[in-house]
């Protein structure tokens, strides 16, 4: 198929071979014609001369050889790392000594799937997701905070169904299904200028309870040196209407800004953090018990404020914009 500012169709080149050759018309005055250059219309009728009707299919511009293509096996070595830790092209490219760029090409020409496709656990594809173009950060820690409640089911004694290795199918047969073992509620609080984040698994998500969260979390954040002066959350009747929260937001001294109704996208530096937090600690092993992950989220959090890297912030971690 020509691209998309082509003068000639396969039907404009059959035209202008025929006007040369046929009526012997001038090749510059067909092309002007035409709308093309003498050189253009003079390469048709070559090719036409040389290989007949076939010479004026549309040919690939793909070149004949790439000298400073990635060798093949580091493009294996690429994919199979990628497939076996399930992490982005930000952290592989600086580990293997490749720029994330070419990570990204190696992967793409490979059709390995995107990582937010897939399911954290097994990476299989499952689903896409939806992502934003609008991008916003505050100049200084602590201008913002962004605090969300994030709902996962709790794991029954001896793993769920992932950690049995039982399919769907037969999870969903089970006579135990029914059981309701109920949800761990991940409160976290993520600093918008650096992305440090706090996290704590609570019981539920009243408003005392995301009160005292947030008093927790902006002393967490005091022991950094940043001082909170805005609070963003979502619209939940928990962040709304509870005094609670009010009177915890009016102790640290913060304003309290609301997103836009049904537009989470403009929370999206704790929705994305959630996100991260379910594929890197939640389901990114199969625990055998709901205490051996509650245990894992200390160690993840400090991993993630410290050393794993955050293309957000130029591939360094959040705890680099507070030195």
């Amino acid at each position: 198929m020509s691209h998309a500012n082509a003068r000639l169709t396969v039907h404009g080149r059959r035209l202008l071979v025929d006007r040369v050759i046929r009526d012997g018309r001038p090749v510059a005055h067909v092309a002007k014609e035409l709308g093309v250059s003498r050189q253009c219309a003079h390469r048709w009728v070559n090719r036409f001369r040389a290989e007949g009707a076939a010479g004026l299919v549309d040919r690939s511009s793909r070149p004949h050889r790439c000298p400073r293509r990635t060798p093949l096996e580091v493009e294996l070595v690429v994919v199979a790392r990628r497939l076996a830790e399930r992490r982005g092209q930000d952290r592989l490219g600086p580990e293997l000594g490749i720029a994330p760029r070419t990570v990204s090409t190696i992967l793409r020409r490979h059709r390995v799937p995107y990582l937010r496709d897939c399911d954290p656990l097994t990476g299989a594809v499952i689903r896409s997701s939806k992502t934003t173009a609008v991008r916003y950060e505050r100049p200084f820690p602590g201008d913002l905070v962004h605090m969300d409640v994030k709902k996962i089911g709790r794991i029954p004694v001896g793993g769920g169904w992932r950690g049995r290795g039982e399919l769907i199918s037969n999870h969903q047969s089970r006579p135990d299904k029914r059981t309701k073992i109920g949800f761990d509620y991940v409160h976290s609080l993520v600093d918008d200028h650096s992305r440090l984040a706090y996290s704590e698994i609570l019981p539920d998500e009243k408003g005392s309870t995301c009160a005292a969260f947030l008093l927790r979390a902006a002393a967490n954040l005091a022991t950094h040196g940043i001082t909170i002066r805005q609070v963003m959350t979502d619209n939940h009747l928990s962040y709304k209407r509870s005094n609670d929260v009010r009177d915890a937001i009016a102790t640290i001294g913060a304003q309290h800004i609301f997103i836009k109704a049904h537009c989470p996208w403009q929370n999206g530096k704790v929705e994305r953090f959630n996100r991260t937090l379910q594929a890197e600690w939640a389901y990114r092993q199969a625990f055998t018990s709901n205490d051996e992950r509650t245990a894992a989220l200390a160690p993840w959090l400090d991993l993630y404020n410290t050393r794993r890297r955050h293309s957000a912030i130029g591939g360094l971690p959040p705890i680099s914009r507070l030195s």
